[in-house]
């Protein structure tokens, strides 16, 4: 069938293939999504509907006693013998994986996780390498990954992007949603605001390097950060309704990634961003804030970057004479040193992409030229940063570096450094493309203890 030329509610784009007008077929193989009061009261219905008897159930001390000793007590009811897994080491890394599957009953034919992003990360990879299916059930709302077929795991000290599937089933009770730490909704909201900057981002590619880009899924996602943005007000009165509406937007953003097969329309610069802080805090025994936090917080730095860069006055010879002066040796020596024990996956995924190199800048800068009226055009179609801070803080997320202990020296190095987590093409690599990066982050910063 076609794909929709406005957005549809979640259940339209489940398990069916959907032929585009951007040239492609979107398919995404989530067969059921379930949000509700009461909705954890499905999970067995929806084990035997799609043919399983062997859950095995993964949850942490936590989402065992939020959800996952009833998921238990149900499946028990209902004749459906399960094996619960509490993970003991929180790592989210090769260990903790290694701890999974080690505890994998032989005979299982279907995990469950109970949890949010880490937990449910895990489990999509874990089982996409077993080649087994998965369900989740959500115990908060505080990002989008539930839908999506990739899993964010810790890799050689370093927050991976790993290749995963579909979870067949998710569930979200609005029970057990509204329950859940309030901070925990905040930063689902603050990683749904995040879109304002991935969908820029893919736009200024699209523009610059004739990236393939899917408008239906790209007004997809802006649809889920427009539901949500003016309702600041009930995020604060703790609406359940309006939790739901975020828990939806966020598997809606997720089905996006999917079905356009990766997390292009979904992640930009603003995940590098929050990315790189995870990283640096890994490697130092700290964490700044939950992800969306940070993404709700680079979110408000891109919008501020984007305003800088609409009004500045670019020399694209100047451009080209500092790209030319590119030292490869000089780039490495400061990603060992910003990166640490993480620079050997830096450094791997510039030898692959060689975003950085001479000559692929200065293709680049030719292409911005040519485009400059368009690009400008894009930036100044963002909203104010302004809007976003006021939203922000209605609800009581951070907003700003300070608010998740970023000092200026840190953020100085993450907009320079942050863009080097991932190959793909941002906001924050055509500053640098231009050779203004250095400069209008000095502008940001002054702006931001104005």
């Amino acid at each position: 069938m076609k794909m929709y030329s406005s957005p549809q509610p979640v259940e339209l784009y489940l398990d069916r293939e959907l032929e585009c007008s951007c040239g492609r077929t979107h398919y995404v193989d989530i067969k059921d999504v379930l949000i509700g009061p009461g909705a954890i009261k499905k999970l067995p219905e929806f084990v035997k509907k799609h043919g399983y008897s062997r859950p095995y159930i993964i949850c942490d001390e936590i989402t065992y006693q939020i959800a996952g000793k009833h998921c238990e007590e149900l499946l028990s009811e209902a004749g459906i013998a399960s094996v619960p897994h509490i993970i003991g080491h929180m790592g989210f890394d090769e260990a903790t994986l290694g701890e999974l599957v080690i505890n994998m009953p032989s005979d299982c034919d279907l995990w469950v996780a109970v949890g949010t992003g880490s937990i449910t990360d895990m489990v999509r990879y874990a089982t996409f390498k077993l080649r087994l299916p998965c369900f989740t059930l959500a115990t908060g709302a505080p990002m989008d990954g539930f839908a999506a077929s990739i899993g964010v795991m810790n890799v050689n000290n370093l927050k991976a992007t790993m290749e995963a599937h579909n979870t067949e089933v998710i569930i979200g009770d609005t029970d057990i949603l509204k329950g859940a730490p309030y901070r925990m909704t905040v930063a689902g909201f603050g990683d749904l605001i995040g879109k304002i900057s991935s969908i820029n981002d893919w736009e200024l590619s699209r523009i610059i390097n004739e990236e393939h880009f899917c408008r239906p899924i790209a007004e997809l996602v802006q649809d889920c950060v427009s539901e949500i943005l003016g309702k600041s007000e009930q995020v604060r009165e703790k609406n359940p309704e309006t939790f739901g509406e975020i828990m939806r937007g966020l598997v809606l953003s997720g089905v996006a990634i999917s079905l356009y097969g990766n997390s292009r329309p979904a992640s930009g610069a603003e995940h590098h961003m929050s990315h790189f802080w995870e990283t640096l805090g890994d490697l130092k025994g700290k964490q700044f804030a939950m992800h969306g936090e940070q993404v709700a917080v680079s979110t408000v730095l891109m919008l501020m970057l984007a305003k800088e860069l609409s009004e500045f006055d670019v020399d694209f010879n100047a451009a080209r004479a500092k790209a030319k002066l590119y030292d490869e040796k000089m780039w490495q020596e400061n990603v060992r040193c910003v990166y640490g024990d993480a620079a050997g996956e830096i450094l791997a995924i510039e030898a692959k992409a060689q975003k950085n190199s001479a000559e692929n800048v200065l293709k680049r800068i030719g292409s911005i030229e040519r485009n400059w009226d368009a690009i400008i055009k894009q930036l100044r179609s963002l909203p104010p940063a302004s809007e976003l801070i006021d939203s922000l803080h209605l609800i009581g997320c951070p907003a700003l570096p300070k608010e998740i202990n970023v000092d200026n020296e840190l953020l100085k190095s993450t907009f320079l450094y942050a863009k080097e987590t991932r190959a793909r093409y941002t906001l924050l690599q055509m500053a640098y493309d231009l050779g203004v990066l250095e400069e209008l982050a000095d502008k940001v910063i002054a702006n931001l203890g104005a």
